[in-house]
C-alpha cells in the first residue's frame, strides 16, 4: 500500500486532524476564472487516494502516525461542499449547512478532504525526520523532495520503511492508552449525515475551467489530473489497470529528477496476488500538439526508472505519451527512436529490443466533461 504524509504547521491542527481522522488542505481563492497549477496539482493528489493507503503527519521536523484512510459511503476523499472544486467565491452562511468543515467561514478554504483512522493507533511520539532517513537510506526516495509541499505520496517501499520507524519508536505505546491520540467519529457521522455524490472529487470542472474551444485543455496539470483521474476510476483504461499512481516528483537519493523537469505520471503494478511489481507506468503529457521533443523526454524517464527501479530490464516498463494530436513526423519518429536493445540474463544471455511506447490522443467532449483517449 502507499502512504501520505501531510504537513502541519501548528500543534492543534495535528491533533484536530488525528483526533476526528479528517485532513483538508488549505485553498486560497484564485484571482482567476480557472484554478492555479498548485491548485491543480493538488486536486491531482486527491484523485488516487484508495481506502488502505497508510496516513502521517509532519510537524516541527517530526513525522507522526500510524492511519490509514478508509471508506464512507464508498470513498475516501470528498469534496468540503457540492462544487467546492469550483473557483468561485462561495458565501460561508449560505453553505455552512452543507460543509463537512464548517467551524468557521475560513473552512471556504477547505476544498477537499480525505477521511482516516488510527492504525494501529496515532501516536504522540514523533520521530525526528534525521532518524527517519538515517533508518532505511535506500527505501526514501520521495520523503528526501518533501520541501514547502503541503503532502507527498510514497510508494509501498517507503512506507514500509516509515511504518516500521515509527511502530519501533512506539512498541512500548501499543499496549497502552496513555500515549495515543483518542479518536471522536464527530466529523464521520457528518459525512454520513450530509454527503451524496456531489460530493466525490472527480476531475470535470477543474477541466472544464480551462478547455479551449478546440477540446484541448489549457492547463497541463490539469490534463495530468484528468488522466490519473480516467486511469483510477476507468479499471478497463487505455492505460490499464495500475495499483499505484502519482504525479509527484520520483527522487533517487542519489540522481533526483529535478523537481521543475518531472515525470507527469509514474506508476506500478503488482503481480496479482503477490506483494511483488511487475510493470511501472511512465506517462509524459502534452496538452497542445506533439514533437519529437516530447518523445525524447518521455524515452529519458524510462531509461531513469530501466535504471533506478527494473534494474536493466526494459520490458517492466509501459510507456505513453498523451497529446492533444501527433503529426506524422512524431509518429515516425516514434517508430525509430522509441525503442531500446538490452540483455537479460547471462547463461545464456538474451538480445531483446523494447519498443513499449504507446500514443493516446484525447479530447474533451464539454457537454459530458469527459476526456476521451483514442490510441493512434
Amino acid at each position: 500500500m502507499a502512504g501520505y504524509i501531510f504537513n502541519l504547521n501548528n500543534e492543534s491542527s495535528l491533533e484536530y486532524s488525528m483526533q476526528n481522522g479528517v485532513y483538508s488542505t488549505l485553498m486560497k481563492l484564485p484571482d482567476t476564472a480557472y484554478w492555479r497549477v498548485n491548485h491543480e496539482g493538488t486536486f491531482a493528489d486527491y484523485m488516487t487516494m484508495s481506502e488502505g493507503d497508510n496516513v502521517y503527519f509532519f510537524f516541527q521536523r517530526k513525522i507522526y502516525g500510524i492511519g490509514e484512510l478508509i471508506n464512507i459511503k464508498g470513498n475516501s476523499k470528498f469534496l468540503n461542499f457540492p462544487s467546492s472544486d469550483l473557483p468561485t467565491d462561495f458565501d460561508y452562511s449560505v453553505l455552512r449547512n452543507k460543509m463537512i468543515l464548517s467551524n468557521s467561514d475560513e473552512n471556504i478554504k477547505n476544498r477537499m478532504l480525505c477521511t482516516f483512522k488510527g492504525s494501529p493507533h496515532f501516536f504522540k511520539k514523533g520521530v525526528d525526520m534525521d532518524e527517519v532517513l538515517s533508518s532505511n537510506p535506500d527505501s526514501f526516495k520521495m520523503l528526501r523532495a518533501f520541501w514547502k509541499r503541503s503532502f507527498i505520496k510514497i510508494d509501498h517501499k517507503e512506507n514500509k520503511a516509515l511504518l516500521d520507524i515509527i511502530l519501533k519508536n512506539n512498541e512500548e505505546n501499543l499496549i497502552t492508552s496513555n500515549n495515543i491520540y483518542h479518536e471522536t467519529d464527530t466529523l464521520k457521522n457528518r459525512i454520513i449525515n450530509i454527503v451524496n455524490d456531489n460530493y466525490f472529487v472527480r476531475s470535470e470542472n477543474i477541466l472544464n475551467c480551462c478547455v479551449n474551444s478546440d477540446g484541448s485543455i489549457g492547463h497541463e496539470m490539469a490534463l495530468e489530473a484528468g488522466v490519473l483521474d480516467y486511469i483510477y476510476n476507468k479499471k478497463t483504461s487505455v492505460f490499464g489497470e495500475w495499483d499505484y499512481l502519482t504525479h509527484q516528483v520520483i527522487a533517487s537519493p542519489f540522481k533526483p529528477i529535478d523537481y521543475m523537469d518531472k515525470m507527469d505520471v509514474f506508476g506500478y503494478r503488482f503481480i496479482k496476488g503477490f506483494n511483488t511489481i511487475s510493470k511501472y507506468l511512465v506517462i509524459e503529457i502534452k496538452r497542445g500538439v506533439a514533437d519529437k521533443e516530447t518523445v525524447s523526454q518521455l524515452m529519458k524517464y524510462v531509461d531513469w526508472v530501466n535504471q533506478e527501479y527494473s534494474y536493466g530490464d526494459y520490458n517492466m516498463i509501459e510507456a505513453f505519451v498523451v497529446a492533444n494530436h501527433f503529426p506524422d513526423e512524431v509518429k515516425d519518429f516514434k517508430n525509430i527512436f522509441g525503442k531500446r536493445k538490452f540483455t537479460k540474463g547471462t547463461r545464456p544471455a538474451q538480445s531483446l529490443e523494447w519498443s513499449n511506447l504507446r500514443l493516446i490522443e484525447y479530447s474533451f467532449d464539454i457537454t459530458s466533461k469527459q476526456l476521451n483517449f483514442y490510441e493512434i
